[in-house]
């Protein structure tokens, strides 16, 4: 068959031709961004999961939603070592002048951008032209402490403000967002709190690993009231099948119903791989339809390719204590194991893996 035509799309971020098992999340998404744009009260989100299930693709989505409903929205990705200030200052710029664009009478916005200068001005930071472009003079007095936990919230209020004035709603999606420390996490939860005490039309929506509620409640134990915290998971085998089959029948191409279960005994619903078991049984299919002994001779296809692609790249990053802990866990076979039993398989203390595991925990590798 056309390998041009393959309407199946393993990789980071790619949109599967068919998002399915996600509607409850697209839902609430929804009736969040309905909520915010009328001022009312709802709890933000920040969706979790491991690497591979369609968090970012389904970020990519809400924002689809929301830009659809007249949000203005700024999209970020963070990452290792790159601090929140920086990395948020020329998004929160952009904005800024693209609601500055909207016809209307007043100042927010322009006290918006004076408050992004102090803002920029008192992390002593300059990126590419900000401080040259914002030529406008800062507002003393607001968000110029120097301290982000201070100063993020009025920097936020300022802009939420904006956007009530051109009578418009902003909307923030961050992804990667458990890269930030915690002071820098427990500066956006307090700038979504006073956002939300001041019922401004802003939301933010992010997406990071499991990790990322213990990390919310731990740099601000009222994270809970604020954000939802939806889990994104495995498919299920009905959902893992119409992610399959609809795309493939979009093009006149079937699937035998025992290919579609043998995809979803190798793969367990897991979004990524259902997408590169289906990228590679069609390629390897001489014709429709696509049959279970094709699934089994793309296995031999994909294992290395996700041996390669997939998991090499965070597997590299581990240290040799770290890559034991993991070898002694896949020794002890499927699902969860105790502390205790991979100390016995590595003869060591317990009391020695407390640092390895939370490493793990932090990668996101278990």
């Amino acid at each position: 068959m056309d390998p041009i035509k393959n309407p199946f799309s393993p990789g980071a971020g790619s949109p599967p031709p068919e998002l399915v098992g996600r509607d409850p999340i697209l839902k609430q998404a929804r009736v969040l961004l309905g909520r915010v744009k009328q001022k009312r009260p709802e709890k933000s989100m920040l969706l979790t999961g491991l690497r591979g299930v369609g968090k970012t693709v389904l970020l990519n989505e809400i924002e689809r939603l929301a830009q659809a409903d007249a949000y203005r929205t700024i999209s970020i990705e963070a990452y290792e070592d790159k601090r929140l200030g920086p990395l948020i200052a020329p998004y929160l710029r952009t904005l800024l002048f693209d609601l500055d664009r909207i016809a209307g009478v007043g100042n927010k916005v322009k006290r918006g951008l004076a408050v992004l200068r102090s803002f920029i001005g008192a992390l002593k930071f300059t990126v590419h032209d900000v401080t040259v472009g914002l030529d406008i003079e800062p507002e003393k007095g607001a968000a110029d402490s120097g301290d982000l936990e201070i100063d993020l919230p009025n920097l936020f209020v300022a802009i939420g403000e904006a956007a009530e004035d051109r009578k418009s709603a902003v909307a923030i999606f961050i992804d990667e967002i458990q890269y930030f420390s915690l002071k820098e996490l427990g500066a956006l939860i307090m700038a979504m709190h006073k956002v939300q005490q001041r019922q401004l039309p802003l939301v933010l929506l992010g997406a990071g690993l499991p990790i990322l509620p213990a990390l919310a409640g731990e740099s601000r134990s009222y994270a809970e009231r604020l954000f939802s915290f939806p889990d994104i998971g495995a498919l299920s085998a009905a959902d893992a099948a119409k992610a399959l089959r609809d795309p493939a029948k979009a093009v006149g191409i079937a699937f035998e119903s025992a290919a579609l279960d043998e995809v979803f005994r190798l793969t367990k619903g897991y979004p990524y791989f259902v997408q590169e078991w289906g990228y590679q049984a069609w390629n390897l299919a001489v014709s429709s339809p696509i049959t279970k002994q094709i699934v089994q001779a793309a296995t031999a296809i994909v294992i290395p390719r996700l041996d390669q692609n997939f998991f090499r790249v965070r597997y590299d990053r581990l240290t040799p204590s770290e890559k034991n802990f993991l070898r002694a866990m896949a020794e002890l076979g499927p699902g969860a194991h105790r502390t205790g039993d991979i100390a016995d398989t590595l003869k060591v203390k317990i009391t020695s893996l407390g640092p390895t595991r939370a490493r793990l925990i932090k990668k996101g590798i278990i």
